[in-house]
């Protein structure tokens, strides 16, 4: 009867701290690793840069503040027409004739806006397509 063989090396959970990776981590701590030395900052150095952080953000905001997001469905092989239009009828409570149009938009032009509204409840409806197994995304409304 054979005997199990017992580890002749270091196991594998310690492999990636040995050799030539741990001697190189610790070149990097003793060396710098090609980072400059932290310096103390001079006064109104990070006040500026929130300042502009601010005014970036402000700005990102305010070009389209009454945007709404849309939730995107993609066509894609797998489904088919009936399916797509009964996940519409059913999750979005469409009517028929509407739920049939958006399927044929997403058929023929491989895409449809289902829903706009807020980001949050967007990404509910692309996370419930994809519950669904359809291909769904959220984006902003173009202007």
């Amino acid at each position: 009867m054979a005997r199990a063989r017992r580890w002749t090396s270091t196991p594998p959970s310690r492999t990636p701290w040995a050799g030539p990776a741990r001697q190189a981590i610790r070149r990097e701590r003793t060396d710098g690793g090609g980072a400059s030395e932290p310096r103390a900052c001079q006064a109104g150095e990070v006040t500026s840069t929130i300042e502009q952080l601010d005014a970036d953000l402000v700005t990102d905001e305010a070009v389209r503040p009454d945007l709404p997001w849309q939730t995107i469905v993609w066509d894609d092989p797998v489904n088919l027409m009936t399916y797509v239009t009964y996940v519409f009828r059913s999750y979005f409570g469409y009517p028929r004739e509407e739920a049939e149009r958006l399927m044929l938009q997403v058929h023929h032009d491989g895409r449809a806006v289902v829903a706009s509204g807020n980001r949050e409840a967007m990404e509910r409806h692309a996370q419930a397509m994809h519950g669904y197994g359809l291909q769904a995304t959220v984006a902003r409304a173009e202007a």
